[in-house]
């Protein structure tokens, strides 16, 4: 080997830069666990909540104090954070959502809210669209305006978009054609401004390595939080379009007339329709028409159908004058609001009053379920007369008296003169400060504000107050940007998915090495260091490059251990093979290595090609899996190659004495001679009858799609106690209008719940309805004192309640599901013309690509014929489509070292009939290819033991795909090359 030295130069110094870049995840954990010492000595309760605050003050109050010498640098604890190995979503619970920026939105407000009947024709068309294309909305969109206008309307009409807040770039004599770009910058600007609200907003939430990042050209962003625990403030935080109103408001006095007039018809009309109830159907129907919702949600006896729901603030003197008009139950805000809606109540409002409309505060009085209504004073179109765009700064402070937060604003010059005009015209009156249709504060104007500087003050958590802030200073989104997949896991889950795949990684490790000492003696010792050394730069690498390690990650990096065994398994199975024809050895090391070095990369390059498919296609867990995947088969094969090379040598140099195998595996996978082409047949008749089975299961029984590629939401809740999956499918039947898919997962305490339940409703309260719905039905199963934000695991560290949930929108779930169709096909394509570059024949990349069919669809007819049998779960997702292309990575390593050695026996013996060349290579390489398959079933099966339920199923197609690869490499990809190729029983005469 050339350039000895240099090349342990850098093993040493690559292993001392991975120790350094290690280091500080060690010293960052110690500082934690110093934290927690804290906690637990200081808490004067047994309440995770005041032992996880006293946790983070500890952990803040030493944030950018030095807590590491080397010598040469001081860290803060923050330095040593920003330096760690990140851990995913799966491993320290958090959320992964990808929102979508509404294009409709942005087109709506574009025009100024347009009532425009063939604009909106062409958005509705364009939204039902959408489902079913792969079109973006705005394409879409302009085709829908093209059929619904005929020509008659154009963009750029002053109804439309040629408004007055785009005079400046659009007017009514441009075509449609001119219109076109100039809209696609609008909106693409509109996305990227949304980019930047939501990145600003997200750095300063003060979680440990954010991410966000736009995908593609689209309106969506993907945004991971990993640590956030509190989920329900990550749900407001991205998807408030904090669009800041500051308005005048009707008093209570103004308003009490209306409100006693608005009862008094809701209560006539409800005595008409009881004394009606015994006429025609069609006297019925008009009064149903005439009270729309009205009709179901109130009482027919009731004599005050309003103020039974709402009770009305009405001032008994001067003094009582409030910006309260009325209170409610929270529960009946929405049939409150059906009441004010209605034309007849709408009606009764005076003329001056008519534009008048009703808002509810942002969050019930302290301690209660009582919510107040107030009275804002809009206009004609809704626009009010300072909105958010003036203000330059928001913080987060507290009031004169330090004991209540609340957010101070700070005023651009134009604001400034705004909101002097408005405090000095409303003198003695109220002010209500609306955020996205909420009321925050709605106080009583003393005296004129004419600095710029006012304060927001309200019922607000020290939390609530930061977020408002922060939502006012980076600015209103220009759209709603809605959550349209996302997953979320609890902290309690996170901590067990470390232990699971710490103890997996360490049982498969040991087992590994026991291994090698064990089948090659001496020799194994030397693989086994290497494999330590490979460890060590695979999470060295990690830390290094700020990657983030995930569950499926642990998994990649197990998998590659198994991938560095073969590596060693190859040199050694060629070094022995040298040995016995009795070469020295330190030739036969040498020639062993030589070798073996062309099957070893060409191995290595078929799976890193899949796994660099895996990482173009894949998100989250499946990007984490694909990058320890790529750079555990780059540390493998330096390690393999040189690592273990200089071991041996130096060991050689030294006069000692190497074998390559134990006193009992001497003779073990030696002395082969099977005819494997001649059982080729059998073999055909066996595969083609599996896969007839399984077409069949396919098309009768079809595949446990999981919500990655049907769409919905699903829970992973933890009880206390057994539970009957049937019966709690049964008791959410009501609540869902249909029984939702509910299975055993793992335990028999723990279920996973899944409903299409409003999937499609993109009201941003639907998530929380659907939680309390799953709260409410599950109460029977659940401990009696659990509340709904414990059940949600807001603050019970996700012991008891939900402890993961994935929504997926349908859109969203055709795109994962066209994804990875590219992705399988992709990873076809670029594998054949591999193997087509590499061996100069098609007929070795037909039997590879033959063979990878093969072990794919039988994988998927194992999957199909026993996922209602097997007790764990056996989803179709994107997990799943990683583990198929790893098993085509697998397969294909077999495979391209079987046709390697083909390739070389038919140089060296090109007096053979091919026949014999492809029989001998098949023997000469079954040693390798039985203890490499064994060996990753090892570790596989060690993961799928000991790794955790939520990865069994992934594991469980690994290993399947492993059998399957082994065999379809001997009967299967040789059988069909063999097949495929002309004149092959007369002496091969080319390479």
């Amino acid at each position: 080997m050339q350039n000895k030295g240099l090349i342990r130069t850098f093993a040493i110094l690559f292993s001392l830069v991975c120790l350094y870049q290690l280091s500080f995840t060690y010293f960052a954990k110690n500082v934690e666990k110093d934290a927690e010492a804290y906690a637990q000595n200081n808490s004067t309760a047994n309440s995770l909540d005041e032992k996880a605050q006293l946790q983070r003050n500890y952990l803040d109050s030493i944030a950018n104090v030095p807590v590491l010498n080397l010598g040469f640098a001081d860290y803060t604890y923050n330095e040593l954070k920003e330096k760690e190995i990140n851990l995913g979503l799966d491993l320290k619970g958090g959320i992964n959502a990808i929102l979508e920026v509404s294009v409709r939105d942005i087109l709506y407000g574009l025009s100024n809210k347009s009532t425009n009947p063939v604009f909106n024709e062409a958005l509705n068309a364009a939204t039902a669209a959408q489902r079913d294309s792969d079109k973006d909305y705005l394409s879409l969109f302009f085709d829908a305006f093209e059929n619904a206008s005929k020509g008659t309307v154009k963009l750029g009409d002053p109804s439309i978009f040629g408004n007055k807040s785009l005079k400046d770039k659009i007017n009514f004599k441009m075509s449609d054609e001119e219109v076109k770009p100039l809209l696609k910058t609008e909106v693409e600007g509109s996305i990227n401004t949304a980019f930047e609200v939501l990145r600003s907003r997200i750095d300063r939430f003060g979680v440990t390595s954010p991410s966000i990042q736009r995908i593609g050209e689209t309106g969506r962003i993907l945004i991971e939080l990993p640590g956030a625990k509190d989920i329900d403030r990550v749900r407001k935080l991205l998807q408030s379009t904090a669009e800041l109103q500051f308005w005048e408001v009707y008093t209570n006095q103004e308003m009490s007339q209306f409100l006693i007039n608005a009862n008094g018809v809701l209560a006539t009309m409800v005595e008409q329709e009881t004394s009606q109830q015994a006429d025609s159907t069609k006297i019925e129907n008009e009064i149903d028409e005439l009270l729309g919702e009205v009709k179901d949600s109130i009482d027919p006896m009731s004599a005050n159908p309003l103020f039974s729901v709402l009770m009305p603030n009405i001032p008994q003197s001067a003094n009582q004058l409030s910006s309260v008009v009325g209170s409610a139950s929270v529960s009946d805000t929405a049939k409150i609001n059906g009441y004010l809606s209605q034309k007849e109540v709408r009606n009764l409002l005076p003329s001056e009053m008519k534009y008048a409309k009703f808002l509810w505060d942002h969050k019930p009085i302290e301690n209660t379920e009582v919510i107040n209504l107030y009275a804002i004073k809009s206009n004609r179109d809704d626009i009010a007369p300072i909105q958010g765009d003036v203000i330059s700064d928001a913080a987060q402070v507290f009031d004169q008296l330090g004991a209540n937060p609340e957010v101070t604003m700070s005023m651009n010059s134009v604001g400034t003169k705004q909101w002097a005009k408005m405090t000095s015209e409303n003198v003695g009156k109220f002010v209500a400060v609306v955020l996205d249709d909420f009321v925050y504060s709605a106080p009583r104007v003393n005296d004129a504000i004419t600095g710029g500087r006012t304060s927001i003050t309200g019922q607000f958590s020290i939390e609530e107050a930061q977020d408002l802030a922060n939502a006012l200073k980076s600015g209103k989104l220009p759209a709603a940007a809605r959550i349209i997949q996302s997953d979320v896991v609890g902290p309690s889950l996170g901590k067990e998915a470390i232990h699971s795949g710490t103890v997996s990684f360490i049982i498969a490790l040991i087992l590994v090495l026991l291994w090698m000492i064990f089948y090659y003696g001496k020799a194994g010792i030397f693989s086994d260091i290497a494999l330590v050394l490979n460890i060590l730069f695979i999470f060295g690498t990690l830390a290094s490059f700020g990657a983030v390690l995930t569950l499926p990650g642990i998994a990649g990096i197990v998998l590659t251990i198994g991938m560095a065994v073969d590596a060693n398994v190859l040199i050694y199975e060629r070094i022995k093979e040298e040995l016995s024809i009795g070469k020295h050895l330190k030739e036969a090391i040498d020639d062993g290595f030589s070798n073996a070095l062309s099957s070893i990369l060409d191995a290595n390059i078929t799976t890193l090609l899949t796994g660099i498919i895996l990482y173009i296609f894949g998100t989250g867990p499946v990007k984490g899996f694909a990058t320890t995947l790529m750079i555990g088969i780059v540390t493998s094969l330096f390690a393999a190659i040189f690592i273990t090379r200089l071991l041996l040598e130096w060991y050689v140099r030294n006069g000692n004495k190497l074998t390559f195998n134990t006193t009992i595996t001497k003779n073990w996978f030696t002395n082969f001679n099977i005819d494997f082409l001649k059982k080729r047949k059998m073999a055909y008749i066996i595969s083609g009858t599996i896969l007839i089975l399984g077409i069949g299961s396919l098309l009768t029984n079809g595949l446990n799609y999981g919500v990655d590629f049907k769409g919905g939401r699903t829970y992973t809740v933890r009880f206390d106690d057994a539970v009957s999956a049937p019966e709690v499918a049964a008791s959410l039947k009501d609540a869902f209008g249909s029984s939702p898919e509910v299975k055993t997962f793992g335990n028999a305490s723990q279920l996973k719940i899944t409903t299409k339940y409003k999937i499609d409703d993109t009201d941003l309260g639907v998530d929380d309805e659907i939680q309390n719905l799953l709260y409410t039905n599950l109460k029977p199963y659940l401990p009696a004192d659990i509340s709904y934000d414990q059940f949600k695991g807001a603050d019970n560290e996700g012991n008891i309640g939900i402890v993961q949930s994935i929504k997926v929108g349908p859109t969203i779930a055709d795109d994962i599901k066209q994804a990875a169709i590219f992705a399988i096909i992709g990873a076809l394509i670029v594998v054949f013309l591999y193997i087509l570059l590499r061996f100069r024949k098609w007929q070795y990349s037909l039997g590879a690509v033959a063979a990878v069919f093969h072990d794919v669809l039988i994988v998927l007819a194992i999957f199909s014929i026993f996922y209602k049998v097997l007790p764990f779960d056996m989803e179709i997702d994107q997990s799943f489509i990683a583990a198929i292309l790893t098993v085509v990575g697998y397969s294909l390593n077999d495979t391209v070292v079987i046709f390697d050695r083909i390739r070389e026996f038919a140089k060296v013996h090109s007096g053979w009939p091919f026949n014999k060349i492809v029989n001998t290579a098949l023997n000469s390489t079954i040693g390798r290819t039985l203890n490499t398959s064994m060996t990753t079933l090892i570790v596989l099966l060690a993961i799928f033991f000991f790794g955790g339920d939520s990865i069994k199923g992934f594991m469980f197609a690994l290993i399947v795909g492993v059998v399957v690869g082994t065999y379809s490499s001997l009967f299967v990809a040789t059988p069909i090359m063999y097949d495929a190729t002309k004149d092959k029983d007369t002496p091969s005469k080319k390479g």
